[in-house]
């Protein structure tokens, strides 16, 4: 066991290696923080594919899966949008528009056009998947979106106290209420997504998050066969973890906690490489995020150690006013440099 501390090379002097050993890298989380992994690591020549969860419910998602049956799709279209490339600009102007979400006054309220579009694709293309390969298609992707199922079900969380909060969005939205959550589980019995089980199954690297952890990045790992697949790989398998804690999920939650969840829903299998951030906040947004009772996460490195054969310690964040997010790029080198 080891804790690292240094970044690989950057990416010009890496250029010949990646070309001639294309590496197959797999994200698997959710919308936010999938897409800021994925924005990152598609500058480097590899075959990316993205595993999204299938069990939100908030938002226009919500809205398009309780009065239209349609699957989530919100996550989908973030990391569609995430993998389109950058330097086209028609296909920017599209995906600008994609990302475009209707506000109060509208009778489209909430919704973004990129929802909009893969629901009515999902019908033409009866299915999800289909809707999916068309957009990618259109959108000139430099990777695959795959769900991480095409069964329906919805997340539930058992808190503390033995209190079942069904639903994402009731998870999500529900603050500092009641205890901690204790573990979370799906309401229905789902088969993996054939195509998402063997992209995992091939991966030269899978990396877990970032992105919320009850919310976005374990949803995925109920399906049994994925976290199987991953129990079982013999590719390393990396875990971004999260910057700040989150009211009513994560508060109190040290990178030991974070990593030891993940362990938790992965058969025990101990984590390849746990990525930590060591960068420091402005009283500014350490101000913002005590007002939402939200702190940096603690890097307790020593108990950290018992679920990660590797602890790369580095700056992962970047600040977007007073919002922290992970910073593409630095992330992207990283994972890049563990294979």
């Amino acid at each position: 066991m080891g804790v690292l501390g240094k970044l690989p090379k950057p990416a010009a002097e890496r250029t010949f290696w990646l070309s001639a050993d294309r590496k197959k890298i797999v994200v698997i989380g959710g919308g936010s923080g999938s897409s800021v992994a994925l924005r990152g690591l598609k500058s480097y020549d590899t075959d990316l594919t993205a595993v999204v969860t299938m069990f939100d419910s908030g938002g226009s998602t919500g809205i398009l899966r309780d009065e239209f049956g349609y699957p989530p799709l919100g996550d989908i279209r973030q990391c569609l949008v995430a993998l389109s490339p950058e330097e086209n600009e028609l296909l920017a102007a599209f995906n600008n528009a994609l990302d475009f979400r209707f506000d109060s006054s509208s009778s489209l309220k909430g919704h973004s056009v990129g929802n909009l579009v893969l629901a009515a694709l999902t019908t033409v293309y009866q299915g999800v998947q289909g809707a999916i390969d068309e957009m990618s298609r259109m959108m000139q992707l430099k990777g695959q979106v795959l769900p991480v199922t095409l069964d329906e079900a919805h997340l539930c969380a058992v808190l503390m106290d033995g209190q079942v909060i069904r639903t994402e969005s009731a998870i999500d939205l529900r603050g500092g209420k009641g205890p901690g959550i204790d573990n979370v589980f799906l309401d229905a019995d789902v088969e993996a997504n054939p195509r998402a089980l063997d992209a995992i199954t091939e991966a030269d690297a899978i990396l877990l998050g970032p992105g919320d952890l009850y919310t976005s990045v374990i949803p995925n790992l109920l399906v049994d066969a994925i976290s199987n697949a991953i129990r079982d790989t013999e590719a390393p398998v990396i875990y971004a973890c999260n910057l700040m804690t989150k009211l009513g999920e994560t508060d109190g939650y040290s990178c030991s906690k974070f990593a030891d969840e993940i362990v938790r829903y992965i058969g025990f299998r101990k984590l390849d490489y746990l990525l930590a951030n060591t960068a420091t906040f402005s009283n500014d947004v350490l101000s913002g995020y005590a007002d939402e009772m939200a702190v940096p996460v603690e890097l307790d490195i020593d108990d950290a150690e018992k679920y990660a054969r590797e602890i790369i310690l580095s700056d992962l964040a970047w600040v977007d006013g007073e919002k922290v997010r992970h910073n593409s790029e630095s992330l992207a080198r990283i994972v890049m440099s563990t294979i």
